[in-house]
């Protein structure tokens, strides 16, 4: 087991589950939903930056499943990612938690940032309508990340469209049912919500699988490269000539003057 990335998975998804699902119990009332959907995205993106490098940063079970059926990683290093994320959302539930405890007059008991279906929806969604929103808002989250990495690892400017793919399934999930798109999201606050969170738990854990799934699938067709050794498609874009610094090419010349290229000694 690779501690460090292990470490790295559990730490944030409990700070995702700190600040985002904190911005919705403790701050709801003053933001309200796009600043919620902000908060998400934000807090993804930060700790995207901070742990991209180290684990991917997939702080999702349905983003590491997705990762995993894109053959990027082996089922062992996801089972250990998803044991971290559990672990994680419940840490971070239970800070924030005691921190809501320190609140006046602030309620937990059934609610406590969890993700409802039916009476527990703000619109009154029903159980399959909520299944199919968190399906299709965990395809665009995971879809989107297994576009932009290409690989385990994120770096670069790659957290920014993760991070937007998150704020805009939250913007369009908190009035349908509070937006899982994360069964590990959903799983902390349920446990300290009880009663009907935790009945309803498990759409919210199969349907952003499902979701992964989809995205996995999907992805495969859309960005699969051809094998090593395989022919190209006939009149597929060739890629352009290695260059160096100041568009030099790799033999020495610029490519706009003409003229032979400079031989090295492994062409003689």
């Amino acid at each position: 087991m690779e501690t460090r990335t292990v470490v790295a998975e559990c730490i944030g998804t409990a700070m995702l589950v700190l600040f985002g699902v904190g911005s919705l119990v403790l701050a709801g009332d003053y933001i309200n939903a796009l600043g919620i959907s902000l908060a998400f995205g934000f807090t993804l993106i930060a700790i995207a930056y901070a742990f991209g490098r180290v684990s991917g940063c997939h702080i999702n079970p349905a983003v590491t499943l997705g990762v995993l059926l894109a053959k990027r990683i082996d089922i062992r290093t996801a089972v250990e990612y998803w044991i971290a994320q559990f672990v994680g959302a419940i840490v971070g539930a239970a800070v924030l938690f005691l921190l809501a405890k320190q609140v006046p007059r602030l309620q937990t008991a059934g609610a406590f940032g969890s993700n409802g279906y039916g009476g527990r929806s703000p619109v009154g969604l029903g159980a399959g309508g909520a299944f199919l929103a968190e399906v299709l808002l965990t395809f665009l989250l995971v879809f989107v990340f297994l576009a932009v990495t290409g690989s385990v690892m994120q770096a670069g400017v790659e957290p920014v469209p993760v991070g937007l793919a998150y704020a805009a399934a939250n913007l369009i999930g908190i009035p349908l049912t509070w937006a899982s798109v994360n069964p590990a999201r959903s799983f902390g606050p349920a446990i300290f919500a009880g009663g009907d969170a935790l009945g309803q738990l498990w759409l919210f854990i199969v349907a952003p699988l499902v979701g992964g799934v989809l995205a996995a699938v999907v992805h495969r067709f859309t960005h699969l490269r051809p094998a090593a050794g395989q022919a190209e498609p006939e009149g597929a874009p060739h890629p352009p000539p290695a260059a160096g610094p100041w568009g030099r090419l790799r033999g020495g010349h610029r490519p706009e003057a003409g003229g032979p290229e400079t031989k090295g000694p492994e062409a003689a």
